[in-house]
């Protein structure tokens, strides 16, 4: 009798302990609204929910200023107020080329990055990288302060100021406009900024009508000081109509195999703790707005507000993540090897699918 009540007592908190976590994982996915989008919501159901529970893992996040960072503030600020179940440290940069070489040494374990340059390390490292999620799909507009720019083709003599030299930007930018019959350099001048605010001086400050390629938030950021300023073409659209069997991903989560290697249960959990982040941010826009602008990623919670729904925020996993990466990958190869770092990844690339 002794020995079956000491059996039944143990049997009893285990039981216990799985309730807290069971709860925990409760707590965590109720601030998440029903009326999330049906791509976050999608790709957190192939996020394995059945994964042992991991020691308390310190994870090193470099993020780009900017969307690919949006869907990631419910998480940070959880990690701000001490109720985040790993100690996630995220540090903000301007340009990827920051990112990079710390990826390269093995200083940061995911990095929040535009999709080529995620297949540029996998080549550069040896496989040393593998991409995780798809966190931001298209979020490029052509802007201009006239009102003769209908399509691709009105594109024509045209000049661009544009920010993504090198990254998935100026590869995008380029596919379109090839696509359409216009080639870049040629009948088309493009005019690289390092950064969004000085497009938009630029505009200002130039005289008569100009046109420039912006990401959001900085669309809408441009919309509040230049009243003139109107969107004229959606790339996301433009790419579908000329690439309908591909998508147009901007940006990824990308992780050291050897972390993801050691941490396998964390990693888990940290990619369903961002995924609920992102569905709580496309569900509730008002409050993620304001985190948004907490964390400098935009100086105003209206423009956040307002850009949001632009920013095509989202989070891919599994098999949706390789079609999406994959289509996409395979689109810049064809235009030019070397956006990709010269070859397509091989299938190791594509972390659980």
């Amino acid at each position: 009798m002794a020995l079956s009540l000491v059996l039944a007592a143990g049997m009893l908190a285990g039981c216990a302990g799985a309730g807290s976590s069971s709860q925990a994982q409760s707590a965590s996915e109720s601030t998440v609204s029903e009326s999330a989008s049906a791509p976050a919501a999608s790709a957190s159901q192939s996020v394995s929910e059945a994964a042992p529970a991991a020691e308390h893992t310190t994870f090193r996040i470099a993020s780009l200023k900017g969307p690919t960072t949006m869907g990631l503030v419910k998480l940070m600020s959880e990690q701000d107020a001490g109720e985040a179940r790993h100690d996630y440290q995220v540090t903000m940069y301007g340009a990827a080329d920051e990112i990079s070489p710390q990826m390269i040494k093995g200083d940061i374990d995911v990095a929040l990055v535009p999709c080529n340059l995620a297949s540029v390390l996998y080549n550069k490292t040896e496989g040393a990288v593998e991409v995780a999620a798809v966190n931001t799909l298209g979020v490029l507009y052509i802007v201009t302060t006239g009102d003769d720019i209908a399509s691709v083709a009105d594109l024509a003599g045209k000049t661009i100021y544009a920010t993504g030299k090198g990254t998935t930007p100026e590869y995008s930018l380029n596919y379109i406009l090839r696509q359409n019959g216009l080639e870049p350099g040629v009948d088309v001048t493009v005019e690289y900024m390092s950064e969004a605010t000085e497009v938009v001086s630029a505009m200002a400050a130039a005289s008569g009508e100009t046109v420039a390629m912006l990401p959001q938030p900085y669309v809408t950021t441009a919309q509040m000081q230049m009243e003139n300023l109107n969107v004229a073409l959606d790339l996301t659209e433009e790419w579908n109509k000329v690439s309908p069997d591909s998508s147009l991903v901007t940006g990824v989560a990308l992780v050291r195999r050897e972390f993801a290697e050691e941490n396998a249960a964390a990693l888990e959990e940290f990619l369903a703790d961002y995924a609920a982040s992102v569905e709580w941010v496309n569900a509730n826009t008002a409050d993620a707005a304001q985190l948004v602008a907490q964390y400098g990623i935009v100086p105003k919670a209206e423009v956040a507000e307002k850009a949001l729904p632009a920013c095509n925020i989202t989070f891919l996993a599994g098999d949706e993540m390789k079609q999406a990466v994959s289509g996409y990958l395979q689109v810049l190869a064809d235009a030019d090897a070397s956006s990709v770092g010269g070859a397509l990844p091989g299938d190791d690339f594509y972390y659980g699918a």
